[in-house]
């Protein structure tokens, strides 16, 4: 059974950092493009950014030069490192395959607000 676990997420100023775990059981993350994805109240999923299988990575235009994916292949994790957070960033964060995608986990809070 695949299951995703999203943890690390909280309150934090505008201007801060947070970085985002996703604990993958079930499935082997490296095999695959893995992405991390938001949503606000109120709008829709949309895609954050991505990591390929052979370590290529892709960002939203809203969030380049400002979030770093990462993965480490040991402990089967895929991570978020958020820089530079504006209140516009505030939303659930969600990993999970980029093609194909399995159950949803429950995500992680982020919010940011002074």
């Amino acid at each position: 059974q695949v299951q995703l676990v999203e943890s690390g997420g909280g309150l934090v100023q505008p201007g801060g950092s947070l970085r985002l775990s996703c604990a993958v059981s079930g499935i082997t993350a490296s095999s695959y493009a893995m992405g991390w994805y938001r949503q606000a109240p109120g709008n829709q999923r949309e895609w954050v950014a991505r990591i390929s299988s052979g370590g290529s990575t892709d960002y939203a235009a809203s969030v380049k030069g400002r979030f770093t994916i990462s993965r480490d292949n040991v402990k089967n994790a895929v991570y978020l490192q958020m820089n530079s957070l504006k209140p516009e960033d505030t939303a659930v964060y969600f990993c999970n395959r980029v093609f194909s995608p399995v159950t949803w986990g429950q995500g992680t809070q982020v919010t940011v607000s002074s």
